[in-house]
């Protein structure tokens, strides 16, 4: 695999945008997925409250954003939400989502993996905060990648 850009197919990506587009239909909530070969550090957790902040997922204006970091070589992964969506779902809610992605990433299903997760937090999101009709997309739905 020459870098993260290639670790899944052109179709896949647009699988994996579309899943975001449609978990963000229903809310005003804002959903990003950023790619990486090796996590600087080692820690997932780590790096992606830095990718977060790098990616200005802390500004939206309900401070409700999530991401979803895949260190792609090292196979390693997190999901980070802001305070707002973390304010309203239950004690050990994301890891409930990480495991089911960790599931199916075991199985070499990393495409499923991440559109179950997106379609999971989008689902609470929705219940969190609906979309309202003056709503905007706040953030891209483009994957991004390390570009470091």
């Amino acid at each position: 695999m020459a870098n993260a850009k290639y670790f899944f197919s052109p179709e896949e990506k647009e699988k994996i945008t579309d899943a975001i587009r449609r978990a963000e239909d229903k809310t005003s909530g804002e959903i990003r997925v950023h790619l990486e070969e090796r996590c600087p550090g080692g820690d997932p957790w780590a790096r992606a409250l830095k990718v977060f902040a790098k990616l200005g997922m802390h500004r939206t204006e309900l401070r409700n954003g999530v991401l979803f970091y895949l260190a792609v070589k090292d196979r390693k992964f997190a999901i980070v939400a802001d305070e707002g969506i973390n304010r309203t779902v239950e004690d050990g809610f994301w890891d409930q989502i990480k495991a089911v992605m960790e599931e199916k990433f075991k199985n070499g299903d990393f495409l499923g993996g991440l559109v179950t997760g997106i379609g999971m937090a989008g689902e609470k999101l929705k219940k969190a905060f609906p979309v309202s009709e003056d709503d905007i997309n706040e953030l891209s739905d483009e994957i991004s990648f390390n570009e470091d």
